[in-house]
């Protein structure tokens, strides 16, 4: 089990994977603007049009003005003037740099005399794909642009494509919208791939050979597909709680991968029922639980006798106390023995169960011998009761 026992491991604060938005909206490319300038952009003896934004975006009020978006180097293209630098503006403060342009650059509108409206129209997003193997369910085809990415198969989870708006571009929206929060089939983080991935060969391979990549979120904004971890469990004060900004803000191309949790499993056999067992993924589990959850009687071990099951197995007047946990160690086998009475009074040997343990539980001699003479004393007892 990586990373200690799981008990002492905590969730991850939910806070550190949203972003803290500004406390005003600052424009960028991408936004589309309403731009009402009269005389320009705009009859002076009509009035200015509004639109109405879609109903997915409600929060969002009513735009005046004609639409033109803020191009990809951050500027406005507008009528009769220079492109102006919107990118890193406020409203506000955009609306201040036209009517500079329009009054004192170029002098085309009179100060004091100019109606100049800007206001948001619609804001920028950004595509993000996330691919969730803790999801179980049909796979959707997504476009990449240059081709279509299909990720596994019915059986094996989902990938969507999110649209997220400016300032929820991280990675506690991009989870609220593909499904929620990693289930517990998912491993205890989340991996995000840097970059744009237009085409699924690009992906593929990253896929495939994905634990070779180690985090590298302090590389530069400029490298290209790289790959950050977010673990969503650890000890406290561990680096898992201290998550910069950058390393959970998304943009265009960059993908969101959750992992299925590996099958990590022990097997009992023996007095007890065979069989497979899931280890439990967010706490630990000692050989006292792993026997209950595969059905053993651990009252039995402190001396409590099941008068139906005298004499057969599991839960007899003297029931079974040797227990063998079978461990794989550096390719050898070692099997590791417990005495059941002492585990229930002494915490100290419960030992935890690890992944592919097997649980053998067993009689002692001892016990194997008082319970053929117990069984013997019944059935002599059962035939001279017939002939009373």
């Amino acid at each position: 089990m990586d990373g200690g026992p799981r008990s002492q491991q905590e969730p991850i604060n939910l806070v550190r994977l949203r972003q803290d938005p500004p406390p005003v909206y600052m424009l960028g490319p991408g936004d589309t603007l309403g731009i009402y300038i009269e005389g320009v952009l705009g009859s002076r003896d009509e009035p200015p049009p509004v639109h109405f934004p879609e109903q997915k975006q409600r929060d969002i009020p009513p735009a005046i003005g004609y639409p033109i978006p803020i191009r990809e180097d951050g500027t406005l293209p507008l009528p009769l003037v220079p492109a102006v630098i919107a990118d890193g503006l406020t409203l506000t403060q955009l609306e201040a740099a036209i009517r500079k342009a329009y009054t004192e650059d170029q002098k085309i509108l009179v100060p004091g005399r100019d109606r100049i409206i800007v206001t948001l129209m619609k804001p920028r997003t950004y595509k993000i794909l996330v691919i969730r193997e803790d999801i179980r369910g049909a796979i959707s085809q997504r476009s990449l642009s240059q081709g279509e990415l299909v990720i596994g198969s019915e059986q094996a989870g989902a990938a969507n494509l999110v649209e997220l708006r400016a300032y929820e571009n991280d990675v506690l929206h991009a989870l609220s919208e593909s499904g929620g929060l990693p289930g517990v089939n998912a491993k205890n983080e989340l991996i995000i791939l840097r970059g744009s991935f237009d085409q699924a060969q690009d992906l593929a391979p990253i896929l495939d050979d994905l634990d070779s990549y180690v985090e590298v979120s302090d590389r530069p904004s400029s490298e290209k597909k790289n790959i950050v971890r977010i673990p969503l469990r650890g000890s406290p004060g561990s680096p898992v709680q201290q998550l910069r900004q950058q390393d959970i803000i998304l943009d265009n191309g960059d993908i969101v991968y959750i992992r299925s949790r590996d099958a990590e499993v022990f097997y009992t056999g023996g007095l007890l029922k065979g069989g497979q067992h899931p280890i439990p993924r967010d706490y630990d589990l000692d050989v006292l639980g792993a026997m209950a959850m595969a059905g053993g009687s651990i009252a039995a071990a402190a001396g409590g006798a099941n008068i139906d099951g005298f004499g057969s197995g599991v839960g007899s007047i003297f029931p079974p106390t040797r227990v063998l946990v079978i461990r794989t160690v550096n390719g050898r086998q070692e099997a590791i023995e417990i005495d059941l009475r002492r585990a229930l009074a002494d915490s100290g040997q419960r030992i935890l169960i690890e992944p592919n343990d097997f649980i053998v539980l067993e009689y002692r001699p001892k016990e194997v011998f008082m319970n053929m003479i117990l069984s013997t004393f019944r059935i002599n007892f059962s035939l001279n009761s017939l002939w009373d």
